[in-house]
């Protein structure tokens, strides 16, 4: 009957799962994740129920509700094995999932079944409200979550994991879990030059708590290593390769640590060997894809004719890695960039504008890739097409969306050096003044604009949009 349905679907929504986390789809890419989330299941064996309770969701929503019960069998038995004194509330979510599952098979009996669990499970444990458990472990479990699920997500998590800890504050997990989300946004806040969300303190803190953690120690490293700590950090790294030498998680980071250190030959042995047990991985993919680029400018910025072959050879492997890593994860933005710019090297116009397209289709691109992507491809018409007007045009692009990110500020120099360039050969244009009056406009220098408009009026006293532009900021000033 519809009132059994309905009540069968409002308890479904009270369910804390991923299925009530509003984790959608179309943001990530759900081959990459069941990849990622498999290589996790072998290497971190303490996250299992979490990373199987994952599993099943990335199953449901491509599409394949028999295999998102297998895992959520291997959930239980994770749980079992591991916890069998405190099952019940460690496996709440996976029985929340379940539920919903059942629910999308239309077997209505057995999804009711597992609504009934959960609520006798909080009753148990809760003696007010029949569902409203506060318990930090599902909390934390929204939050890694929600942190596989990209950077759209990263201050949702970093919410569940700061809720996690009010209970209880000296969980290594959850400080693990909440030192990783701060250091990514502080990533992201890097590139949008944003005042930074300091993770130094919390990676330090998830270290005191689990000093054998390899993988939070590999990030410490490379925070001391951004904060001109480069020392420290390598103690951190060696210590991290000693403790677990094959572990690819911690081995990606090292590669990394080494190659911003210019150590390109020690970096891609660390990520052939990482790869030999990962070899899927799109992260390690890119980043000897970066090794290979590195190795480019190293050889054209020593050698005054670098062998043609040794150059070939390099930017042969840089496309290969490249292209293995968006094959891998569709939605790798920053993959796609290099990618363009190293067919570009290779004077592979044709693939370069190919993947430039490519990157800018794809559906979860924030503001600052947007300017990072209209950066490149300014520059690639710029150097390699060897078109000014298509160049200024991409690059005002990126300078007209209003937030500052390390692209926008591309775009601005880029713009700024090539209008001065164009002024300076003589070839007095209105369009130059004008353009490089908008430049200096929607960059907030209002009196350096007011002289460029000007300039351009003189040239051309007729230009309605350089009066009303000049009009305009003379009424501010």
């Amino acid at each position: 009957s519809t009132i059994a349905m309905n009540s069968l679907k409002s308890s479904l929504l009270k369910l804390e799962c991923h299925f009530t986390w509003t984790l959608l789809k179309q943001d990530v890419d759900l081959d990459h994740l069941e990849e990622t989330v498999d290589d996790q299941i072998e290497f971190f064996i303490e996250s299992n129920i979490t990373n199987y309770n994952l599993l099943s969701y990335v199953c449901h929503l491509k599409g394949s509700n028999e295999e998102a019960l297998r895992n959520l069998q291997k959930a239980e038995a994770a749980a079992q094995k591991n916890h069998p004194d405190e099952t019940d509330w460690r496996i709440l979510v996976t029985w929340g999932n379940y539920a919903w599952i059942y629910y999308h098979m239309k077997r209505y009996e057995e999804a009711q079944t597992y609504i009934n669990k959960v609520e006798n499970s909080c009753k148990k444990l809760s003696s007010t409200a029949q569902w409203k458990i506060q318990l930090p472990e599902i909390d934390a479990e929204q939050g890694w979550a929600l942190l596989k699920f990209g950077r759209k997500y990263y201050k949702r998590a970093k919410d569940c994991f700061e809720t996690a800890l009010k209970n209880e504050p000296n969980n290594p997990r959850f400080n693990a879990g909440y030192a990783i989300v701060m250091y990514r946004l502080e990533d992201l806040s890097l590139r949008q030059c944003e005042e930074i969300n300091p993770s130094l303190e919390p990676l330090k803190r998830a270290m005191e708590l689990n000093p054998k953690g390899t993988f939070i120690m590999a990030l410490l490293a490379l925070k001391l290593q951004d904060l001109k700590q480069a020392d420290e950090g390598e103690r951190y790294i060696e210590e991290a390769m000693q403790i677990t030498p094959d572990l690819p998680y911690v081995q990606r980071y090292a590669a990394k640590f080494y190659r911003r250190k210019g150590e390109v030959d020690k970096a891609l042995e660390i990520l052939k060997k990482a790869l030999a047990v990962t070899p899927k991985s799109a992260f390690l993919h890119h980043q000897l894809g970066l090794c290979y680029r590195l190795k480019l400018y190293q050889l054209k910025n020593t050698t005054r004719y670098p062998p043609q072959e040794q150059v070939e050879e390099v930017i042969r492997l840089a496309i290969f890695h490249l292209k293995t890593a968006i094959v891998q994860k569709t939605k790798f933005f920053p993959a796609y960039m290099e990618l363009a710019n190293m067919y570009a090297q290779g004077k592979k116009y044709k693939e370069a504008e190919e993947t430039f397209q490519k990157a800018f289709q794809i559906n979860i691109l924030f503001y600052d890739d947007k300017q990072a992507y209209y950066y490149h491809y300014g520059n690639f018409h710029h150097f390699h097409m060897k078109s000014e007007s298509e160049a200024i045009k991409y690059y005002l692009e990126g300078l007209k969306i209003e937030k500052e990110s390390y692209g926008r500020k591309g775009c601005r120099n880029a713009l700024k050096k090539l209008l001065e360039k164009r002024i300076q050969r003589g070839l007095e244009d209105a369009t130059d003044f004008g353009t490089l009056g908008l430049v200096h406009k929607l960059s907030g220098e209002k009196h350096e604009a007011i002289e460029c408009y000007e300039k351009a009026v003189a040239l051309c006293p007729d230009d309605e949009e350089y009066l009303s532009a000049l009009c305009e900021l003379r009424l501010a000033v």
